[in-house]
């Protein structure tokens, strides 16, 4: 129980992020400033690290001539690990219950679709522990959720990953795999990703204000200082929200994806 989870990252160098837009009005903005690369190191495992072909093809062939990332890790907008993982932590952070945890750590494979409000509960309670990757190429499915049993309070994360057989992109961990950890140890990896992004950005408004935009390029600081004070709060809004589960239906749409024949749910 003493695994090691941290959500690592790096932001592109100012003078190297992209504005957004096209034409003779491009803008720079709170959410593409966090241009950089991240990287989930969760034991000895690093999810989101691309393998070693492709970070070879992302550089351009075996002589690495080519311009592609200097780093191995996934390469987007920090802030949406950032935005999902606060959204993904209320349902996260609900004990799952000890006839559910079964059916909480499968995947959706082997369920049969039975068209009920029970089995679209069940379904739906069981997506929001998924930490949303879709925006990333054939990104790993990464699910979390916790169980408390007497002192044991753990988060479990597992992950999937199934690569496109047309498709370069792959990454360097284990195609399937699950973890526990403590549960503080999973709130204090998001909350130091949270001091450490908003710092980050601190200094980058701070860098903006003082040297400017780049010539031609739109930035409203007024407006990039009170997103960044909103956004200071979002982590303890999130840890605020409490699920409201429907048990009852939860149980019943479970029991009938896991029982019942017809076509399959993916």
């Amino acid at each position: 129980m003493d695994l090691d989870i941290r959500f690592r990252f790096g932001l592109t160098p100012l003078a190297e992020v992209r504005p957004w837009g096209r034409g003779d009005r491009p803008v720079l903005h709170w959410f593409g400033l966090t241009d950089g690369w991240y990287v989930i190191d969760l034991g000895e495992h690093e999810l989101l690290r691309y393998s070693e072909r492709t970070v070879r093809r992302l550089r351009g062939g075996e002589g690495g001539g080519g311009a592609g990332p200097a780093h191995p890790y996934a390469d987007y907008y920090v802030v949406r690990l950032w935005e999902d993982l606060l959204a993904l932590l209320p349902a996260a952070l609900e004990p799952v219950p000890e006839d559910l945890a079964d059916f909480v750590a499968r995947d959706s494979s082997g369920w049969h679709w039975e068209d009920t409000p029970e089995a679209e509960a069940a379904a739906q309670w069981h997506g929001g522990r998924t930490l949303n990757t879709g925006y990333l190429r054939v990104a790993p499915d990464i699910r979390c959720w916790r169980t408390v049993a007497g002192a044991d309070d753990v988060m479990h994360v597992s992950w999937t990953h199934q690569p496109d057989p047309e498709d370069e992109i792959d990454f360097a961990a284990p195609a399937t795999g699950r973890v526990t950890l403590p549960t503080s140890a999973f709130v204090a990896a998001v909350g130091e990703l949270d001091r450490a992004l908003l710092e980050a950005m601190e200094r980058r408004i701070g860098e903006l204000a003082a040297a400017g935009p780049p010539p031609g390029v739109e930035l409203d600081l007024e407006q990039l200082r009170r997103e960044h004070r909103d956004r200071a709060g979002w982590l303890a809004r999130a840890r605020e929200y409490e699920y409201a589960t429907d048990w009852a239906a939860v149980r019943a749409g479970a029991a009938a994806l896991l029982r019942s024949p017809g076509r399959g749910c993916g």
